[in-house]
């Protein structure tokens, strides 16, 4: 459904009237941010960061992303179809995409990534995209943060009230009327020097706090906790 909807928005040149109604929608959800001092001040201090953050709350994070557009942020974004579509929206946003996939040629998209953060300090990144598995982190996370330098900063969303699509993520539409709380962790950091036993700890331990800090915000909307 999504390839073909978003070969008639690029075929039909709608991608601007699409950013608008994503902005209208959003005026009537309610959004609550929390410690994003954290981020601010790192940066302030003139530190790099890599937001990680689940493919299945990309949509909560819409509106709030404007906000962070003052940092000019990049992205890994598909070369497909889909992919030129949601570009152009990032843009919109002042969030600059970086066309690559880690699931086609992704040692090449990864080091356009890593070498983008020489030159700026912030990055977004998917950590279970573009095609899972759901609440997995994939190694490409923690590799970029090793070759960067940068720290990982999770970002969670969570929302009172969603549609759950029934695609590989669950992905998540806040219904209108909603509230979403965007809440950031405690910076974390990666080791330059890392033995293959080494990296899949420091993997396993960001999952495993992404998933359990993502599980409470969601159980304080009263969701049984089987999002991811």
């Amino acid at each position: 459904m999504l390839k073909r909807l978003s070969k008639l928005v690029i075929n039909f040149g709608l991608i601007p009237s699409v950013y608008c109604l994503i902005r209208l929608y959003f005026l009537l959800v309610r959004i609550r941010v929390r410690d994003e001092d954290w981020l601010v001040d790192h940066l302030g201090g003139g530190g790099k960061a890599i937001i990680a953050a689940w493919h299945q709350r990309i949509f909560l994070f819409m509106s709030y992303a404007k906000r962070l557009g003052v940092f000019s942020p990049s992205v890994m974004i598909s070369q497909s179809r889909d992919g030129e579509m949601i570009a152009s929206i990032m843009s919109r946003l002042n969030i600059r995409p970086v066309r690559g996939s880690s699931s086609r040629n992704g040692r090449k998209a990864l080091a356009a990534m890593v070498a983008d953060i020489a030159h700026h300090q912030l990055a977004a990144h998917v950590v279970d995209g573009p095609q899972g598995p759901r609440g997995v982190v994939k190694e490409g996370l923690i590799t970029m943060a090793q070759l960067s330098g940068a720290a990982i900063f999770p970002l969670y969303a969570s929302v009172s009230r969603a549609w759950v699509l029934k695609s590989w993520d669950h992905f998540l539409i806040p219904k209108p009327f909603s509230r979403i709380l965007i809440r950031w962790d405690r910076p974390l950091y990666v080791p330059e020097h890392l033995d293959a036993k080494g990296f899949e700890t420091i993997r396993l331990q960001v999952e495993q706090q992404m998933r359990q800090n993502q599980d409470a915000d969601d159980r304080h909307w009263g969701w049984a906790g089987d999002l991811l």
